[in-house]
């Protein structure tokens, strides 16, 4: 991966290349004054590059030692320091990068080599231009070594005396300043051209072969490139090749599958070119793998998938549930450690380690550290000069018999007795709270920036995931259903992916509570949405005489639920979508839900399934379960329309599906992380709010919350603050409540016009109001899923017994869709009704707008009866 030269950063950079663009070169020099500064310089930019520290100015060899082990490539020193370090046995050679820049200086790196002949020299030196070819064969370097660098001092750097130098077998050390990446700047060296200069043509084509990497080395694929793509590649930092029909080839430009540049080398003789790169989206190839030669294997694959996971997680799976609890994730780490190292036998240890590496590298995911991150660390040890002893820690080291268990001595006599040790907790003492925005000191930008919901992953890698699945349901059946139930739910006991009415009375043993429970909400949610038939009732009017025009209403035949679950149960998610379904009369519901390892599912929701009605459930969950239902299998009803909420891989199959006419479904509404927005003014109560804020921030560290303070003095604030500090860390999921509240935010506004306002570019799923007069207030509402007015109406009623459904739009759907009611389950029909008389008055205004449009037989089926009345 050499590149024709190293560039020299100063401490104080005003112009040349940034950090960034000389990474991709790979190496930086870098001149520093003290052992602390390189090591800050280090810790900050390890991962990027390799460091090259200039420490000709540091006397002492315990810091030049300190340098090497935060993990400098090399050091440059001056022959006084090259003596003192030879005192050190630990340092090598090849770490060294010497000064000696006149003809003496190299004789005395001469007298150095022979005198420690019985060590292998790979110190590399730095001289002039004009002593290259003397340091060469004085020293025995050869041109192929990279091993001889060459400075300018206050020389002008041209590209012309780097060529020179370079053909030499010599790296230019250039100044940062001098060079860039812009096209025709003046006055600068361009970067590109050096890179160029360097590369071999193919015979062929007259451009360079490229070989494209990812960061851990694995090649994706091979390309071309040429002059104009390597300029390219560097200006714009990305993946940039020359195809041999097209011309300049932006990778991803229309596929979104683009690269982040990360470094740009050779091979050992210069004729393939290499990329470094960052691959984002589906992959490097143009058949959606991540690479020309197929996926890709082993710790590569599994980071993929936990990525993947980590980004949304399959409902119900297993790895949803460890990035939501930390601590099962580190006592797996523990079990399988253990589990290793009691393993004897090769296929046992294989076996083993495997689980080890999975619930590691879980564990390192979630944390959002990759392999890159792990293997730059073990590059990081390799370089430390000066190790430890490394024996094992007492503990164990008697656990595995290492050593003798220490017997402790008696305890000498105390006046009184000490207090017990706490036992090892988690971290409950740093505050957790939202990040507080004064709206009338922010410029309004930045306000519409803060109400940005978090990122979601990109839609073409959950489509790209979704689309197979999709594809071996619909046309395996009950089979491809079984076999995604397998691999998620690890339900391998299932033999059917469906049970149908009428349920088992075993499937539904409940707690009296639980089920007395379930018939009061079930009841208040039947009475709200019965109600609302009133609005769906026939509509018959006549618009002008003899004209007389029709709406009625008729319940969707077949309707689809999904209900997540597995690790959770939903009984509230299969009763806000079954009993409005019961009530708008649909013949066929259908119920989905993933099962449990065991194959069961939730006695609660069979419960529900049977008090609404329901034909069957469905056990199976994500992509699996809506196509199931959108195309039907042999054992499972196709619908004609599927509702409830999922994560982005059942989103992104609802919407696949609808998307297919073939399918013939549509949807509710597209669904997001879950989010609340609380309005709270001097009358609010702070634990009130702030327990408002919390309900939804437990659901997922995805989720977001707002709050909106209307003129709250500081006291007020802080009073709110530390109630949200309070409660979260009373909280099991408090973990998951910090996460969520990292990406969370107060706006503190002047009045309830100004809230209101940011309330309806939000778009909230859930709006509370916790002010004076809500009641009020609720006429300025413009865009909400679902209002809970006054201090006694907390969020939690709506999602479970008040009668009001908590299907509801979000992500800032709220602006186009409703949540679900009524007329979810309900499509309208329209009807015209004439008599002669009032097809007659119609008649001159239909044959006139048809003759408009050019369309006679519109026209002819007016005039014809027309005629016909005349006639008669």
């Amino acid at each position: 991966m050499a590149t024709p030269i190293l560039i020299s950063y100063p401490s104080t950079p005003t112009s040349g290349l940034s950090l960034k663009q000389i990474a991709y070169f790979g190496r930086v020099l870098v001149k520093v004054s003290s052992a602390k500064e390189a090591e800050d310089f280090l810790r900050k930019n390890f991962r990027n590059l390799d460091v090259y520290i200039d420490a000709t100015t540091i006397s002492s060899s315990g810091d030049l030692v300190d340098i090497l082990n935060a993990g400098a490539a090399k050091i440059l020193i001056s022959l006084d320091q090259l003596t003192a370090l030879s005192q050190e046995q630990s340092v090598p050679s090849s770490r060294l990068l010497v000064n000696a820049l006149i003809d003496a200086e190299l004789d005395t790196i001469q007298k150095w080599i022979a005198t420690n002949a019985a060590e292998r020299n790979e110190a590399s030196v730095c001289t002039s231009p004009a002593n290259v070819s003397a340091a060469a064969t004085k020293l025995n370097i050869s041109s192929d070594s990279p091993r001889l660098f060459t400075t300018y001092g206050n020389e002008t750097v041209t590209e012309d005396a780097i060529e020179k130098v370079a053909q030499q077998g010599a790296i230019a050390i250039v100044p940062s300043q001098s060079l860039t990446v812009e096209r025709n700047a003046s006055g600068q060296i361009s970067a590109a051209k050096l890179i160029s200069s360097r590369a071999v043509t193919d015979q062929a084509n007259g451009l360079y072969a490229t070989s494209v990497t990812d960061e851990r080395g694995s090649c994706l694929g091979m390309v071309w490139s040429s002059d104009e793509s390597i300029a390219e590649a560097l200006r714009t930092g990305t993946g940039v090749y020359q195809s041999r029909k097209r011309g300049l080839w932006y990778k991803g430009q229309s596929s979104g599958d683009v690269q982040e540049l990360i470094r740009m080398g050779f091979d050992c003789d210069a004729d393939c070119l290499v990329f470094v790169v960052k691959q984002i989206g589906r992959g490097f190839c143009h058949l959606g793998t991540e690479t020309c030669f197929g996926a890709s294997a082993g710790l590569s694959r599994l980071q993929k998938t936990l990525q993947a996971r980590k980004a949304d997680a399959p409902a119900g799976s297993y790895t949803a549930r460890l990035f939501n609890e930390p601590k099962l994730v580190d006592a797996k780490v523990m079990e399988e450690a253990d589990e290793l190292c009691r393993a004897t036998t090769k296929e046992e240890i294989a076996f083993e380690a495997a689980d080890l590496f999975y619930f590691a590298l879980t564990k390192c995911t979630a944390a959002g550290v990759s392999l890159e991150d792990i293997e730059r660390n073990l590059d990081l040890k390799s370089l430390k000069v000066k190790r430890r002893k490394g024996d094992a820690k007492g503990p164990w080291a008697e656990k595995a018999g290492l050593v003798a268990p220490q017997s402790k001595p008696a305890p000498a006599p105390a006046p009184a007795p000490a207090a017990p040790a706490p036992a090892p907790v988690e971290d409950r003492t740093t505050r957790i709270e939202m990040k507080r925005v004064i709206t009338s000191s922010v410029p309004a930008k930045e306000v519409s920036d803060y109400l940005k919901r978090p990122s979601q992953k990109s839609n073409d890698a959950i489509v790209g995931l979704v689309k197979p699945i999709i594809q071996d349901v619909r046309e395996g059946g009950d089979a491809g259903v079984l076999k995604y139930t397998h691999k998620f739910e690890k339900a391998t006991s299932l033999t059917s992916p469906v049970i149908h009415a009428p349920f088992s009375p075993d499937l539904m043993k409940l707690a009296p509570e639980v089920q007395e429970a379930l018939d009061v909400s079930i009841g208040n949610i039947e009475r709200f949405h019965t109600a609302q038939k009133g609005s769906n009732d026939a509509l018959v009017m006549e618009t002008m005489p003899g004209v007389v025009c029709s709406r009625f209403s008729r319940a969707i035949e077949r309707v689809g639920l999904y209900i997540p679950g597995g690790t959770a149960v939903l009984p509230s998610t299969a009763m806000m979508l079954g009993v409005p379904a019961m009530v708008a009369g649909c013949q066929k519901i259908v119920l989905a839900s993933p099962p449990r390892a065991d194959g069961s599912i939730s006695p609660e929701i069979v419960y529900v399934a049977h008090k609404v009605g329901a034909e069957s459930i469905v056990l199976a969950g994500g992509a699996q379960a809506v196509a199931a239902m959108a195309y039907g299998t042999e054992s499972i009803s196709k619908v004609d329309k599927i509702l409830g909420p999922g994560n982005q891989f059942v989103t992104a199959a609802k919407m696949l599906v609808s998307n297919d006419t073939s399918a013939g479904v549509s949807i509710d509404m597209p669904a997001g992380p879950s989010e609340v927005l609380v309005i709270a003014d001097k009358t609010a109560n702070p634990a009130f709010v702030a327990s408002d804020l919390l309900s939804q921030a437990e659901h997922g560290v995805d989720s977001q919350v707002i709050l909106i303070a209307v003129d709250l003095s500081e006291e007020q604030l802080r009073a709110i603050e530390d109630e949200v500090d309070a409660q979260a860390k009373a909280l099991p999921r408090m973990d998951i409540v910090r996460g969520s509240l990292n990406h969370s935010v107060t706006f503190v506004v002047q009045d309830i016009n100004e809230a209101m306002a940011l309330s309806n570019e939000y778009a909230p799923e859930h709006l509370i109001l916790q002010v004076d007069s809500p009641e009020a207030v609720v006429e300025q509402v413009q865009n909400a899923g679902s209002v809970f007015i006054g201090p006694w109406t907390p969020e939690s009623v709506g999602d479970y017994s008040a009668g009001v459904n908590h299907s509801l739009p979000t992500y800032g759907y709220a602006k186009q869709y409703s949540g679900v009611n009524l007329g979810s389950f309900l499509k309208h029909i329209t009807s015209s009704n004439l008599t002669a008389e009032g097809l007659f008055g119609l008649s001159k205004t239909v044959e006139t707008l048809a003759a408009v449009e050019g369309l006679e037989a519109h026209k002819r089926a007016v005039s014809i009866r027309v005629a016909q009345m005349k006639r008669s």
